[in-house]
């Protein structure tokens, strides 16, 4: 409830409104912020800014002010690898503490923004977050809400637990496999594998080894066979993932795997993947489109799995919605709309 009181007797109660003080030629800003409890020693700079009553909330039983509000939807919904920030105009965000997956449970999400009044926005899923990145943010719409709706928050959280959470890369050792006799022979030399070192690199991970091998598909399965020997986290296939028929990689590939998940992705760029296990072993073959684009299907899926994700094939179906790449001249990844169906 709000009232008007004199601004002595107004120690304890929380104001319904910024407040703004004006030095004339010096400064003009708020002084005070909505939600505010008011103290002792701010009596005396209130009565400098001419405040002689304040309007100010005093909670009835029951009710809930905002800030607190907010901290206990932010606290329900986090799970690992999150920070709470302070309070600000009645929100709170939640940062990231680590490099890792931001991964969503959608479902929870909207039941929690079915509440009347409350509000908890997030980054999209399943990409890749740098520590300090603010993934989420939660208020509610009014100044103050009945408690029991932050309850059904709680509940919610609770059965879904954690709504949000950052999950760790792990570091993987990855075998590279690079198919095509005109690099096996050494007629031109190998850019992809500079490149795929890199992306995998910028997650933590390292390439163990590179090797070369001809058209012959079963010299490029016995690599990846190889690979696996050498207790190789993932295999990854570098060329001849195109339907001419002297690219054999998915031959190779289906030889050695145990499961085939998908070969062909609805993305563009990366419409030519291929995703297959060998045990828990995951073989990708990996399209021509992962050199030339900053964000291409490696993006969607690699991140992923180092997070201890194992995909399946309705996981690459889903990736249809958001997987069509507008080609900016300025890739801006993952702050764009390619993958966010996902």
């Amino acid at each position: 409830m709000m009232k008007r009181i004199p601004v002595q007797d107004a120690v304890g109660t929380v104001l319904c409104h910024d407040l703004t003080k004006i030095v004339p030629g010096e400064f003009k800003g708020r002084a005070f912020q909505k939600g505010h409890v008011v103290r002792d020693e701010d009596i005396p700079m209130l009565r400098d800014m001419g405040k002689e009553h304040l309007y100010v909330l005093t909670l009835e039983q029951g009710m809930l002010h905002e800030n607190d509000a907010a901290r206990r939807i932010c606290s329900a919904a986090a799970g690992r690898g999150l920070a709470l920030t302070e309070v600000c105009e009645g929100r709170i965000n939640l940062t990231a503490e680590y490099h890792g997956l931001l991964s969503i449970n959608i479902p929870a999400l909207d039941r929690v923004n079915s509440q009347e009044g409350v509000v908890l926005a997030t980054a999209h899923t399943h990409q890749s977050v740098k520590p300090g990145r603010q993934v989420a943010g939660a208020r509610v719409v009014p100044l103050v809400i009945e408690e029991e709706r932050i309850q059904a928050v709680e509940a919610i959280c609770a059965s879904a637990h954690p709504v949000i959470e950052i999950k760790p890369f792990a570091s993987w050792n990855v075998g590279l496999v690079t198919t095509g006799s005109e690099v096996y022979h050494g007629r031109i030399q190998d850019a992809f594998g500079p490149i795929v070192r890199d992306k995998f690199a910028a997650y933590g991970s390292q390439v163990l080894d590179q090797r070369f091998t001809s058209d012959d598909p079963e010299l490029t399965a016995q690599a990846i066979r190889e690979f696996i020997g050498q207790d190789a986290h993932m295999v990854v296939c570098t060329g001849g993932m195109s339907v001419d028929p002297d690219d054999q990689t998915p031959a190779s590939i289906r030889a050695v795997a145990h499961e085939v998940v998908t070969y062909g992705s609805p993305t563009f760029p990366g419409a030519m993947f291929m995703l297959a296990y060998a045990g828990d072993v995951p073989i990708l073959g990996l399209p021509g489109c992962v050199m030339y684009h900053k964000a291409s299907i490696f993006e969607l899926v690699v991140p992923r799995m180092l997070a201890g994700e194992r995909l399946t094939r309705q996981d690459i179906a889903r990736m249809g919605h958001g997987g069509l790449c507008a080609g900016c001249g300025d890739c801006r990844y993952p702050l764009c709309p390619f993958g966010k169906g996902v």
